[in-house]
């Protein structure tokens, strides 16, 4: 192992934040994720999740503490780079895909930083090829189905070659074939992954890992299988399994990690 896959490719250390009419809404939050990791970010609504993603990338700047990627600090002057490094997939494809084509959409990224020509058509079909959308390129998104557009918004992140992608509710309102189609494409994706979710037993088969957010603070963070297990943990953090589904009976996808 080298230096560079020792130190963690996203290091936040005593991030706090307060939003304008004074909500506090994280209370010194650590959390430092290894190159290559898949961590699920877990938590009842109002836990501070978003808050903490959107950090992650400079929509929001922190009120205290600080957050790098990749040892390069999120800061106003870097964040040109870092918006490079950290591609957010949020919960609705939709606030993502606005162009008449596929192909002009996953291209819109690449093309705001001045990549052309051969280059610029070789990232787009190469990023719609790892969600398998490729064939779909000259398709307007709205002729696709929702699990199609929320693949098509993973691209438009890949494209852009990021060093992290983070997933907002990426399991939400698709059916079971389309969920477990994207964890085909998640599990196969050499990128290091940070997954909000509420959606347990996907956190179980994609990450061997999970952190626990509560009130704006860590309040756990270790192997998924063992936080899911601990039902004084889950609990007294409103954290809830599916009728029927037992972590203790299930085996997590192969490669998890």
């Amino acid at each position: 192992m080298t230096a560079a896959d020792r130190d963690p490719t996203l290091d936040v250390r005593g991030l706090a934040y307060a939003y304008p009419d004074g909500r506090q809404a994280l209370y010194g939050v650590d959390l430092q994720v290894r190159r290559g990791e898949r961590v699920a970010l877990l938590g009842p609504n109002g836990a501070g999740k978003t808050t903490l993603v959107l950090h992650l990338n400079g929509i929001l700047a922190a009120g205290a503490g600080t957050v790098t990627v990749g040892g390069l600090p999120v800061v106003r002057e870097n964040l040109r780079e870092i918006r490079q490094r950290v591609g957010i997939v949020f919960q609705d494809p939709d606030d993502q895909l606005f162009m008449a084509t596929v192909r002009q959409d996953v291209a819109f990224g690449p093309a705001n930083q001045g990549i052309r020509g051969a280059e610029l058509e070789h990232r787009v079909l190469a990023a719609l090829e790892q969600v398998g959308m490729a064939e779909h390129a000259d398709l307007p998104p709205h002729h696709l189905s929702f699990g199609q557009r929320r693949r098509v918004a993973v691209a438009t992140v890949l494209v852009m070659e990021p060093e992290i992608l983070v997933l907002d509710e990426p399991s939400s309102n698709l059916d079971p074939a389309s969920r477990r189609e994207l964890a085909d494409i998640l599990r196969s994706l050499d990128v290091t992954v940070l997954m909000v979710t509420h959606d347990l037993p996907y956190a179980l088969e994609l990450c061997s890992r999970s952190v626990v957010l509560a009130d704006g603070v860590v309040v756990a963070d270790g192997a998924t299988y063992d936080l899911l297990t601990d039902e004084e943990l889950m609990r007294s953090h409103r954290l809830e399994l599916p009728f029927g589904f037992d972590p203790r009976t299930t085996r997590a996808a192969p490669g998890a990690g």
